[in-house]
């Protein structure tokens, strides 16, 4: 089926040590879901294995993204199929400014011989600073250099508006985040919320979840998917923990 993000009996190892376990899940475009899990539970493996991480070895299973198997693609081809990853510890990359940056990622998701068109890149550019509240000097900045954890959060927000992915992927984006800056990447987010749009949130805490309104909640334990449901299940891990999971399932043996 088009339209939806299909991870299908997904099993992962890391060094010999299996690490997802048959895991299935299905995002559908113009939805939000949000992962919830303590550490050790393979939330963020999940994020890098469907992002293209080299480290993880995929033994089982098989990623479906609007039709198509991604796993034998390279990490720049599913970003180009519609795949974008917010990372929960975003890269410095010194002297290279956000707007060259932002312009080269654009740049490389067009067929071979097409050239952006500058000035309409730069209007576009502007119109997404400005709808996600973000100053224009913003721009001139190098890629994360010297920006608190805030900025850099928001500069992923920036990023996935100007590459208007199918899927988005963000690793914890609340982590490190004070009410204020949680606030305004929030606000970000649910400003590209949309039905060309499918948002897998990956968070330890109900807190993100009181700005940003899940249409599905998944808790994972154990390497796999245990349980899902609406945003009340993430209420419930509010206010009881995870000990019942624990009680249910066991103790989980995967690593994040």
């Amino acid at each position: 089926m088009s339209n939806q993000l299909e991870i299908k009996n997904l099993t992962v190892n890391v060094e010999g040590t299996e690490i997802l376990k048959d895991l299935s899940l299905t995002l559908p475009r113009g939805e939000v879901h949000a992962l919830m899990g303590p550490n050790g539970t393979g939330k963020s493996t999940l994020a890098k294995v469907l992002a293209g991480h080299p480290d993880y070895e995929v033994t089982a299973g098989e990623v479906i993204l609007d039709g198509e198997n991604i796993m034998e693609m390279e990490v720049d081809e599913r970003a180009r199929a519609g795949l974008f990853m917010a990372f929960q510890y975003p890269s410095e990359i010194p002297g290279v400014s956000i707007a060259n940056f932002l312009r080269a990622a654009k740049q490389a998701r067009l067929e071979e011989g097409e050239d952006i068109d500058a000035t309409q890149f730069y209007k576009t550019l502007y119109a997404k600073m400005d709808m996600l509240q973000i100053d224009r000097k913003f721009t001139a900045r190098a890629v994360n250099e010297g920006f608190s954890g805030g900025e850099k959060k928001r500069n992923e927000i920036l990023q996935m508006a100007i590459l208007e992915p199918k899927y988005a992927l963000m690793d914890e984006t609340d982590s490190g985040l004070d009410i204020d800056a949680l606030r305004i990447v929030s606000e970000g987010v649910n400003r590209l919320r949309g039905p060309d749009l499918g948002v897998l949130m990956i968070t330890h805490y109900q807190r993100i979840l009181n700005y940003i309104q899940p249409d599905r909640v998944h808790v994972m334990w154990g390497g796999r998917i245990v349980t899902s449901g609406t945003k009340e299940l993430a209420h419930k891990l509010e206010s009881e923990g995870y000990d019942w999971i624990k009680e249910e399932f066991g103790t989980p043996a995967a690593k994040a």
